[in-house]
């Protein structure tokens, strides 16, 4: 059987703050058009370009708890059309989300676009493996951060939300880059303003 993200969202307490908000039949029938639960060609290069993701997972006391992983671009990396994972490098050693995937293997993402305003929503089951063949696959060369473990997601489903308040942020990789062709036209201007002074500078 396959599922919407709204299958697993809409819990009764979501369909009745549906109900109550007028949006019910709405989501009833945009549900039954988006069963996202094997990722396309366009999946994967959106997650292949991201270089961190939010991730959440729940504690055995009911607690959520949110956790920003980062990475070079592309650490992310999709092994087949339900399945992705990542290198897990050490941070602060607190392992709250080890932890908590030690006891539920839910997990809830969201990978963002900041530049080109796009929100991707993921829910999937999450296991964490020291297979060294697992940890080949997500190796990142030369990125100077401890590997602890991999981090594999198996997908439940996915929906993609709208652009509305996602502030455009960018990169300094992603300034260099809009800044280069300015500058290029900036040294050819330059190069063409000295040329000019030579030709009219008065001979002595």
């Amino acid at each position: 059987m396959t599922y919407t993200f709204l299958d697993i969202a809409s819990t009764p307490s979501v369909k009745a703050a549906q109900e109550a908000n007028g949006s019910r039949d709405y989501f009833e029938v945009a549900g039954k058009e988006r069963t996202f639960d094997r990722f396309t060609p366009a999946e994967a290069a959106f997650i292949a370009a991201r270089d961190s993701f939010y991730m959440a997972t729940v504690s055995e006391s009911g607690w959520p708890y949110v956790q920003h992983r980062g990475g070079p671009t592309g650490f992310l990396r999709v092994l087949d059309d339900r399945t992705f994972a990542c290198a897990d490098f050490r941070g602060n050693r607190q392992y709250i989300s080890v932890g908590n995937l030690a006891a539920s293997d839910r997990a809830s993402l969201i990978l963002m676009d900041y530049p080109g305003r796009q929100r991707l929503k993921i829910f999937a089951h999450a296991e964490t493996s020291v297979d060294p063949a697992v940890l080949a696959q997500v190796s990142v060369e030369g990125y100077r951060a401890k590997v602890e473990r991999a981090l594999v997601f198996h997908l439940d489903a996915f929906d993609w939300n709208c652009p509305q308040h996602i502030t455009p942020r960018f990169t300094m990789a992603d300034i260099e880059e809009g800044v280069a062709e300015l500058r290029g036209r900036i040294a050819e201007l330059e190069a063409e303003n000295l040329a000019l002074k030579a030709r009219i500078a008065p001979t002595a």
